[in-house]
């Protein structure tokens, strides 16, 4: 017998966009209606137009023929970009959604962690919506009892359990539904971009939670944009791109395919424009500038050069921490700095202004070719803004001096001494 546990065969997904709503008819239109409605038809077949159902839709193939196989135990990364397919992948595997053309077939029992908090009724306490939320993700009643105290202590909202999760903020909402998610004891486990909810602090808890899962021998699907996630996690990744699987194969490889195909040339700048989703902090712009504070994506090597975060507070912010990040092709994470390293702002209010975080590299650290950057700000208690991957700049090999074929993720000069005094210095 195949040790396969998923087998996914010429899976495709047709929807229907752009249908018009239609306005409520009176008994009188629908009869007008039915008696005009064969005459508009001849005309618009004489004027060569569409009628029936697809002149009223437009249809997108959100997957096409995708196939491949998953063994027991494996951990599978999906990766691509937004609307590129992958949540509907897992939901027709997980049966919320039927397929268009194709089938799988699993082996083994499912829990999915796809929108986290499904399920969860804002009149209810936490202590009830765990019971419900668990329920609904396939969880006995007597196993919720007993991991219940596990599922509290994980999510950290044990004085509030008793409270209606109407009064939670939505990093206790999420940090709740996860922990009820997280505790599923399946063979199968599909997971959607769940690290992208609460603190950077639950976000680790969440990691090691899925690095244990992993760990224990189930199976894992695992959808992310978080791809030093998808390198530490998976063995295998699955690269969807506009529907269709593009690539299928060892995570480090797949990785260096996918960020290389998202470098249509390099991008040393990007502007935002104000978002409603955080009424506290805008982020405003991220940019990478040369020495002579140009906007620049080629660095000479021994050159200098700095990231500015530029950001705007609408209210006061105490413990703002600004973080840029340096990630390499292969999705290593070579660097992480913050503003609060070096400078007073740590234990600082930020009133309510614009503001701007500036990063400087020194010269001759980075080896030559392309890099990645990532910029965000959090505070102790939430994630104000995160954008992964947004930039990318290369290191010039121009000036490079050193050994092409040194080892090492960065080359940075140290500080050597040499002595020579004609004599054996070594005693």
């Amino acid at each position: 017998m195949s040790d396969n546990v998923i087998h996914v065969e010429r899976i495709s997904k047709l929807y229907h966009i752009g249908k018009k709503q239609e306005k409520y008819n009176t008994l009188r239109d629908s009869l007008a209606n039915a008696l005009v409605s064969p005459f508009r038809r001849a005309i618009k077949l004489l004027h060569g137009d569409a009628t029936g159902a697809s002149e009223l839709n437009e249809t997108i193939w959100a997957l096409k023929d995708v196939s491949f196989d998953i063994k027991m135990g494996e951990v599978v990364g999906i990766i691509g970009r937004n609307g590129a397919g992958k949540s509907t992948l897992l939901k027709i595997l997980s049966r919320i959604t039927e397929p268009t053309k194709g089938f799988a077939e699993i082996r083994g029992r499912v829990g999915s962690l796809l929108e986290v908090g499904t399920g969860f009724h804002s009149e209810l306490t936490g202590r009830e919506n765990i019971f419900l939320n668990g329920a609904i993700l396939g969880m006995k009643r007597t196993e919720i009892e007993r991991k219940f105290d596990e599922i509290v202590d994980f999510s950290g909202v044990e004085k509030f359990i008793d409270t209606p999760v109407k009064h939670y903020s939505s990093g206790m909402y999420l940090r709740l539904a996860f922990a009820v998610a997280a505790h599923l004891e399946t063979e199968i486990l599909f997971i959607d971009e769940v690290l992208a909810v609460g603190d950077m602090e639950f976000q680790k808890k969440c990691l090691g939670k899925m690095q244990r899962i992993a760990d224990e021998g189930r199976t894992v699907l695992f959808v992310s944009h978080n791809i030093s996630a998808v390198n530490r996690l998976c063995s295998r990744t699955i690269w969807i791109d506009s529907g269709q699987l593009r690539l299928n194969g060892l995570t480090s490889d797949v990785i260096q395919h996918y960020l290389s195909s998202q470098l249509q040339g390099c991008i040393s700048e990007i502007k935002f424009q104000p978002s409603s989703v955080n009424n506290e902090f805008q982020m405003k712009f991220i940019r990478i500038v040369s020495k002579d504070n140009e906007p620049t994506s080629l660095v000479d090597f021994k050159d200098s050069f700095k990231i500015e975060i530029g950001y705007e507070l609408l209210a006061p912010l105490n413990g703002v921490s600004v973080l840029s990040r340096i990630t390499d092709l292969q999705g290593n994470i070579i660097c992480t700095s913050w503003d609060t390293d070096t400078t007073d702002w740590k234990d600082r209010v930020r009133k309510p202004d614009r503001y701007m975080s500036i990063c400087t590299f020194p010269g001759s650290l980075f080896k030559p070719g392309r890099y990645l950057v990532s910029a965000g700000a959090l505070t102790d208690k939430q994630l104000l803004a995160y954008h992964e991957n947004i930039l990318s700049f290369e290191i010039s090999s121009a000036n490079y001096f050193l050994n092409t074929g040194r080892i090492g993720i960065i080359t940075p000069l140290f500080k050597w001494e040499v002595i020579h005094n004609g004599k054996n210095t070594i005693n």
